[in-house]
């Protein structure tokens, strides 16, 4: 796993966050906040693809929520409507969404900054409308119910403990390879691209294959968290595939900083958490959570704007910020001890005796 900065960390630590998360559903009871951690690894899923897209590669998608949708109905079209195996459904829907990257990628590869943005946000509003119009495929506004858990050789995952065990294992996996990706050619690749297509070429890089194959595995990604989300809700609704939710995903990727997968990880529990406070917080009053709610979307543009202002890095930038002054601080407190010692062990010169007389 990577550390906020995008550096390897020691493997232990990543075992031992990776049983703690395992080991949640064995110390924690209450059904509803272990379906909400379960909403964490779905989000967790699109936040992965994003901080490739955007964070290494420096690409903008304002329309991630397209391919959630995506990978949620095919999915649930599959296994409801023609009886595949849900497992079959589950594959079909990494694909087909990462074929929908696929067509976006191809004639956004000239667009840059805002204009990239505007495409993608056009990119999200047609599929919106596709999902209320394709009512023989989608339900309409209706949505898409009835849709069983998810299940495979036989077994069904029914229960919330069980459904966030698979939620997380399919993200513990993205992970994995998302960070084998930075370390090596393809993630160095990226990163010279977020730095300047320019310099990238100048490198030798293949700007064209790089952004395509950003675009792909990210939509692919999303495309599996809406699969997962079909499984886990039972129900498909096109209010859930809008703009907000979009920029929810993208803030979790700004306010999770650059070249790093950490970061957006963070981010997105925090903002996950943020979406259910007031059911986690019983006590707290009612015009604070009602208003939490009605201004939401407000709340993550509001994060975004502050953290480009005031930490461009996000939570990587201020992690390492953090981790750089303690290191200044241990060496300078390293040399005021060396320079004492240095002193200590010099022996005091006899008095009357200048430099270069004898004895």
């Amino acid at each position: 796993m990577a550390d906020m900065g995008g550096k390897p960390r020691l493997p232990w630590v990543s075992w031992l966050i990776a049983a703690a998360v395992a080991c949640i559903p064995l110390v924690i009871t209450d059904r509803f906040l272990i379906k909400v951690l379960t909403f964490v690894g779905l989000n967790v899923l699109v936040a992965i693809g994003l901080a490739l897209l955007f964070g290494y590669t420096g690409q903008v998608s304002m329309g991630h929520a397209a391919f959630v949708g995506i990978g949620a109905y095919t999915c649930a079209f599959l296994t409801v409507r023609i009886g595949t195996p849900w497992i079959v459904g589950f594959a079909a829907a990494g694909v087909i969404a990462a074929a929908g990257g696929l067509l976006l990628a191809l004639p956004s590869l000239r667009l840059k900054g805002h204009y990239l943005a505007m495409a993608t946000l056009g990119f999200g509003e047609i599929m919106s409308l596709i999902f209320v119009e394709a009512e023989s495929v989608t339900g309409g506004v209706d949505g898409f119910a009835r849709i069983p858990p998810p299940s495979v050789a036989g077994f069904e995952f029914k229960e919330p403990a069980t459904l966030y065990w698979l939620v997380w294992a399919v993200a513990g996996v993205a992970l994995l390879l998302a960070y084998n990706i930075t370390r090596f050619r393809p993630g160095r690749a990226m990163l010279s691209l977020h730095g300047g297509e320019i310099g990238a070429v100048a490198s030798g890089v293949d700007v064209v294959g790089t952004k395509i194959k950003a675009f792909v595995i990210s939509a692919a990604l999303a495309g599996l968290s809406g699969a997962l989300y079909s499984g886990v809700v039972g129900f498909v609704s096109p209010s859930v595939f809008v703009l907000s939710s979009s920029v929810m995903y993208l803030a979790m990727a700004v306010i999770g900083g650059a070249g790093s997968l950490a970061g957006p990880v963070a981010a997105t529990a925090l903002f996950t958490l943020l979406e259910y406070l007031n059911a986690l917080i019983p006590s707290m009053p009612a015009p604070i959570a009602e208003n939490l709610g009605l201004y939401q979307t407000d709340i993550y543009g509001i994060a975004i704007i502050l953290v480009v202002i005031f930490a461009p890095r996000g939570l990587t930038g201020l992690w390492q910020r953090r981790r750089s002054a303690s290191s200044a601080k241990g060496g300078s407190l390293a040399e005021r001890r060396q320079g004492s010692s240095t002193q200590a062990d010099t022996p005091a010169r006899p008095e009357g005796l200048e430099e270069g007389e004898g004895t």
